[in-house]
């Protein structure tokens, strides 16, 4: 659980200093001076009371009406571009909360932080005072004009959008002096721009990472109408037109009473030809997602023969389920299916429902008519080493001392991936790209001799070696950004499926199960702002109107989540929806449980809908506390989806009990 507003101070100094080993330091942060400012100044000092448990999250936190304060990472990167080697006089435009201009008052000599609001102009001069920080001037004024009484200025760092630097800054700036800004031509996206001072008219530029601030309530900052766009929970919106909307939506719906009960012929026919079924899940741990998926992936297999299912999954993990469900002849592999964290997410009695299900279909079926089960992801570096060097060692033993000696670089980080990434990050280190590409080039060559021991497994073993080349690289460029990494991944996903889709019978088709956030059409959401894409841009990119996806909503009810990264799952609350949402839109209409085509329906509605509206997202982690921030993006869900399927309330799945079913023979790949 999070710190409590009264934890006491020995228990958020530690929470402090792993904050910056963790979040600035381990994603490459180094300056001496931004890591000691940080560890020093209390940052839940500047914070309501209410969120001082979550001042050191990863997070960005509105700790204010308007009012943001970046995350911690972010705090370092704007001040490490800067360039501070001490005794400078800095700018501050837009003291908030006074924390940032404590972390420049470690660093430099005087801080001048200019704040439009009187409120938080007097609130902040009290906490700096408060917290002994003597070289701060807090000034009331407009970020526009600048403070030219005191100018010339070593350094300037603005904390709010604009889509232009303001000539004022500029030339209040020293020769040899940076301005740090976030800038962009949209007020919902910007990239967070060095501006280097090279003369009196000339102005260097360097970017340093895509951004989203707050905008900036100054002259020269965005219009009205650009401004709109970015208002918090979608008050644009006329209350009367959402009211409309809401019944639109309800006329349309295709009501059911409970999953067994779905309307699966309507979608059936809908869907059609479609080769390709997304079905998406709006949390990684409520039960109805996995109970429809279920329900709409039996019908595609007995009534349009489908040929297999691709989860957001580690391949090798999917390939004991594969083994399970196709009555495999071959031994199977020793380790446990899905037993890393997060292992509710496919350990739980619905998902293993469907595996016993499939596995029940398959057994009256030809071996080579039987649906098959693979898995896309990419996290599992040393499921798939060990997978491929069990296959070697039986077809070719030579082969498997040289994959040995080859992946014998990634050996050291077995027990945490993630710390591949921090080592990576230093520019003497000797990553492992070159061998792991050499072991996926070597098994490709030796296709055809491989090939004659089993077409499955030879697929299965030069996947996991595709896997662990893109995961090195993956894992290699983690910390350099959250676009890399997310694009990579979804890119690996993606070609693993055209991969599969080759590999089966011709005409073969698929159903892949995985979250909102990877199966709808990133273009439609906000993803497209920061250059993202996901695998339903990507399907419908290559196959258009041949991919049909499907995407899942809830308004509240009980979810089986984390509070953070590999910490226990818990039985969380979700929160009822956000005004302004989609959510909040099919709550309103009075519907409990629906289908909405999207692909053609009724043109007001799917006018109205396309309208950006917010849209909430929960993965394996969910936290309520700070969830408009966390959880929720903008989209436009015709666009995005070509069916919603709606539940106004969810509870959580249930996770395998391994104590209960221990010794069952029944119960493989689960290992429970």
């Amino acid at each position: 659980m999070g710190q409590t507003a009264s934890a006491n101070p020995a228990d958020m100094a530690a929470r402090r200093e792993a904050m910056v080993a963790n979040q600035v330091a381990g994603r490459g942060i180094r300056t001496p001076a931004i890591l000691d400012a940080m560890t020093s100044v209390r940052r839940e000092a500047f914070m309501p009371l209410d969120l001082r448990e979550f001042a050191y999250d990863d997070t960005a936190l509105l700790v204010g009406p308007g009012q943001l304060m970046p995350q911690p990472y972010l705090v370092a990167l704007m001040i490490d571009a800067l360039g501070l080697a001490g005794g400078e006089t800095v700018l501050d435009v837009g003291a908030g909360s006074g924390y940032l201009a404590a972390v420049l008052a470690r660093m430099a000599a005087r801080v001048v932080s200019i704040e439009r609001q009187p409120a938080l102009c007097a609130r902040a001069r009290s906490v700096l005072a408060e917290e002994g920080v003597d070289n701060v001037d807090v000034v009331l004024g407009d970020a526009a004009t600048g403070c030219p009484s005191q100018a010339p200025f070593d350094a300037i760092l603005v904390t709010s959008g604009s889509p232009k630097p303001p000539q004022a800054l500029l030339h209040q700036l020293k020769v040899g002096g940076r301005l740090v800004i976030p800038l962009g031509s949209n007020a919902r996206i910007q990239e967070l721009v060095c501006i280097t001072r090279e003369g009196e008219q000339d102005f260097r530029y360097s970017d340093l990472a895509d951004v989203n601030f707050m905008p900036l309530r100054a002259a020269f900052g965005w219009s009205s109408e650009d401004l709109s766009v970015c208002t918090p929970f979608g008050e644009w919106v006329q209350r009367d037109r959402e009211t409309s909307l809401s019944q639109r939506i309800a006329d349309a719906a295709l009501s059911f009473d409970s999953v067994d009960q779905m309307p699966l012929e309507g979608l059936l026919e809908r869907i059609g030809d479609s080769r390709i079924v997304l079905l998406g899940e709006a949390s990684h741990g409520s039960s109805e997602f996995y109970l429809a998926r279920a329900q709409i992936t039996r019908a595609l297999i007995e009534q349009k023969g489908f040929s297999f299912v691709a989860i957001e999954g580690d391949w090798p993990d999917a390939a004991q389920v594969d083994h399970y469900v196709r009555h495999a002849e071959y031994p199977a592999s020793e380790w446990t299916a899905f037993a890393r964290f997060p292992t509710w997410m496919w350990r739980n009695e619905e998902f293993r429902g469907f595996v016993d299900w499939l596995r029940s279909h398959n057994g009256g079926l030809p071996a080579e008519q039987r649906v098959a089960f693979h898995g896309l992801d990419l996290y599992s570096l040393y499921s798939s080493i060990q997978s491929i060097l069990e296959y070697l060692d039986e077809v070719d033993p030579e082969t498997a001392a040289v994959a040995r000696e080859r992946y014998g670089c990634l050996t050291p980080y077995q027990s945490d991936p993630a710390a591949y990434s921090r080592a990576a990050l230093n520019p003497h280190y000797h990553s492992c790209e070159e061998s792991v590409l050499a072991m996926l080039s070597e098994i490709q060559q030796r296709h055809r001799h491989y090939a004659e021991h089993d077409g499955d497994r030879f697929l299965n073993t030069v996947q996991n070696a595709r896997l662990v080349a893109n995961a090195e690289e993956y894992y290699r460029t983690l910390f350099y950004g959250s676009r890399s990494a997310w694009n990579m991944r979804d890119t690996h996903m993606f070609e693993t499926l055209e991969n599969l889709l080759q590999h089966h019978r011709e005409g073969s088709r698929v159903v892949v199960w995985a979250h909102n956030s990877h199966v709808g059409d990133s273009d439609a959401t906000e993803m497209a702002l920061r250059g993202e894409f996901n695998i339903g841009r990507l399907c419908r990119a290559r196959y258009g109107r041949e991919v049909y996806s499907i995407g899942f909503g809830t308004y509240s009810g009980t979810v089986a989540a984390a509070s953070d990264w590999n910490r226990p799952m818990e039985i969380k609350q979700v929160h009822p929806a956000l005004e302004g949402s989609i959510e909040a839109l099919c709550h309103q209409c009075g519907v409990a449980r629906f289908l909405l085509p999207l692909r053609q329906g009724d043109p007001m509605l799917l006018n109205g809908l396309a309208t950006r509206h917010l849209e909430r997202a929960i993965g394996v982690i969910y936290r309520p506390e700070t969830e408009r921030q966390s959880h929720y993006f903008e989209t436009r869900l015709p666009d995005q989806f070509d069916e919603y399927v709606w539940f106004d309330e969810t509870r959580a799945v249930t996770p395998l009990v391994t104590e209960s079913l221990s010794g069952c023979p029944d119960t493989y790949p689960f290992g429970v």
